[in-house]
């Protein structure tokens, strides 16, 4: 019986920085957790649409974005989607975690991504996830 992928949300408006969380996170980021299936996502209607649907295991938010914020859109989705999942915000700064805080994330990690700090970050709320 194969278990079935953890489906992670990647949001920015940069096609690298969705690349660069695919790659520092690979397929399956611990051997104890499922393999994650990816979803890129470029705006946000579209980010919206996929947490309202249900489904979405971790969203990754670029607060960097443009032109909407990964930590407006975290604090919007924290305020309207019951049982909303957990949401990792990419902050431009260490010293904007404040901020991430503001948007109600449970995580923050800043740019430039190092992969083990978005490894274990991701991992802890994916474990989470799966025991809740």
């Amino acid at each position: 019986m194969t278990t079935p992928p953890l489906r992670v949300l990647v949001y920015s408006d940069d096609s690298s920085t969705r690349e660069k969380v695919r790659l520092a996170l690979g397929k399956r980021p611990h051997p104890d957790l499922p393999e994650i299936e990816y979803i890129d996502v470029a705006t946000e209607p579209i980010v919206i649409s996929h947490l309202d649907a249900g489904g979405i295991d971790l969203a990754i938010l670029d607060g960097e974005a443009t032109p909407a914020g990964g930590m407006g859109i975290a604090k919007q989705l924290k305020d309207e989607i019951a049982d909303c999942p957990p949401i990792l915000v990419l902050t431009g700064r260490r010293d904007d975690k404040w901020l991430a805080k503001w948007s109600r994330a449970e995580a923050a990690v800043p740019h430039p991504l190092d992969p083990i700090e978005l490894s274990n970050a991701v991992v802890a709320l994916l474990r989470t996830r799966i025991s809740a």
